[in-house]
């Protein structure tokens, strides 16, 4: 492709990187994707976000088919695993969605290029081939880098993605383990373990802190521990792993406690690692071109997505700000419509936040502490699941929502839910954070009945003056 030059070339087809460059081609700009991935969608579509959510789905019908049912009347057998079957769908799944954004670029005549993208200069990208060759060498005006994350790997563990894996390898297991052992409590972590343990494992977490999801609202968080001891997650909080020997049958872990004391040992048969994810900026070539890193080596950009070096920009998990699939599309788009005249603009205050266990916990905004912290006055109003007459019907009356409200204007800070469906209610918090709304304005939008989301007009309620059925 030397004789033609793009207008924008991406790095990398994730959902920053694929959404930028969908959004660069219906705003008329000439495209090139370069994908090291022989399909696009980067981890999220491929090993991330859409394989793990048909796992879940899948675990907790198999959950509900074998627990929660009879309380609806509906007497089943013990329901049989059907392994091979359960891990095809979510092959097909993935499948049908990576097609999906093939058919996209296809439908917006973006050219992609297989390989490994590595910025020459500003202006040139050379792709290479699986043996470090130059392949091909693409001339742009704009170059986005949307390389993504990788897994962050612990001192003292090797993966193999046999019996100690990262998410990648605890979405292939060849069958349900007897004890599975999650290093690290958070997100990926407790989504996973929930899965392997619905399935059948006895599972363990294993956290260096004193308590999961750090991040997340403290008083949600005790909630939700509590949630997933009840349905049989064991927390060793406050311990770290230092050795992990997967000599013999299973992996015989070396744990201590964080703040010093005697070594333990813990028997598994799997072992997940899972301690957080660092952005993946390996083999781009920034180095050499001059792109400046971030303290926490995170690509540094300007409140337009550019770079140290004009023409270069990035977006996603290699640069601040939370790193979640719908965070790195919407920086995208941002991103592409600076770039053609437009005035793109992310918030990253109100990107909101989702773990898909059972119950799900959702939240957008501030938490009780980091309002606390910033010495900002506020009110709270909270309404348990347990109140609202749809959440009592579906059987699904486990945890509640909490709105932060500034105790001065009423403006909504924050809204954290835990519940069957929070991960859907949060939008309408999202969406009435971003027009500034007050707890009174949520709370006088006339909600359908019967609803879960009349759980948010109640919470909201509560913030302002009383809710009506509590």
């Amino acid at each position: 492709m030397a004789n033609e030059t793009f207008d924008l070339v991406v790095i990398g087809a994730g959902p920053g990187g694929y959404v930028a460059a969908i959004r660069a081609a219906q705003l008329g700009m000439k495209v090139a994707m370069v994908e090291k991935r022989t399909t696009f969608g980067g981890t999220c579509l491929n090993v991330g976000c859409i394989p793990s959510k048909a796992l879940l789905q899948s675990s907790h019908l198999f959950e509900e088919a074998g627990h929660d049912l009879a309380q609806h009347g509906i007497l089943l057998e013990p329901p049989k695993l059907d392994f091979a079957q359960l891990m095809k769908r979510k092959g097909e799944v993935v499948d049908a969605t990576t097609k999906g954004v093939a058919f996209l670029f296809r439908k917006n005549k973006i050219t992609s290029v297989q390989g490994t993208g590595r910025i020459d200069k500003a202006g040139a990208v050379s792709v290479l081939g699986d043996d470090g060759a130059v392949k091909d060498t693409l001339a742009t005006k704009n170059i986005l880098i949307a390389s993504g994350s990788e897994v962050m790997p612990l001192p003292g563990v090797t993966v193999d993605e046999k019996k100690i894996v990262s998410s990648t390898g605890a979405l292939e297991l060849a069958e349900v383990p007897k004890h599975l052992v999650v290093v690290g409590a958070g997100i990926i972590g407790l989504e996973l373990g929930s899965v392997w343990r619905r399935l059948g494992a006895d599972v363990t977490v294993i956290e260096f802190l004193d308590r999961i999801t750090p991040g997340v609202d403290d008083e949600v968080t005790k909630h939700f521990q509590r949630a997933l001891a009840k349905q049989g997650l064991k927390f060793k909080l406050g311990s770290k792993v230092t050795k992990a020997d997967a000599s013999g049958q299973g992996v015989t872990l070396t744990v201590e406690p964080a703040k010093g004391g005697a070594a333990e040992t813990v028997q598994a048969d799997i072992v997940l690692v899972s301690i957080g994810r660092r952005p993946f900026v390996e083999g781009l070539g920034i180095d050499k071109v001059g792109v400046k890193l971030t303290e926490r080596g995170r690509i540094a950009v300007d409140a337009h997505f550019q770079t140290s070096v004009r023409g270069i920009y990035a977006i996603g998990d290699v640069i601040d700000g939370p790193m979640l699939a719908h965070k790195a599309s919407e920086d995208g788009i941002a991103c592409v419509e600076t770039i053609a005249g437009q005035k793109g603009h992310v918030n990253w205050d109100l990107v909101p936040s989702i773990i898909y266990t059972q119950p799900e916990v959702a939240w957008v905004g501030k938490t009780e502490e980091q309002l606390k912290a910033a010495g900002v006055a506020y009110k709270i109003g909270k309404y348990p699941f347990t109140a609202d007459p749809r959440s009592r019907a579906n059987g699904a009356t486990e945890g509640f929502v909490k709105v932060l409200a500034d105790k001065a204007t009423d403006k909504v800070l924050g809204v954290h839910i835990i519940g069957a469906e929070a991960g859907t209610m949060i939008a309408e918090a999202g969406m009435a954070m971003e027009f500034s709304a007050s707890a009174e304005d949520i709370g006088r939008v006339c909600h359908a009945h019967p609803t879960v989301n009349e759980a948010m007009k109640e919470a909201a309620l509560a913030a302002w003056d009383k809710p009506i059925h509590l």
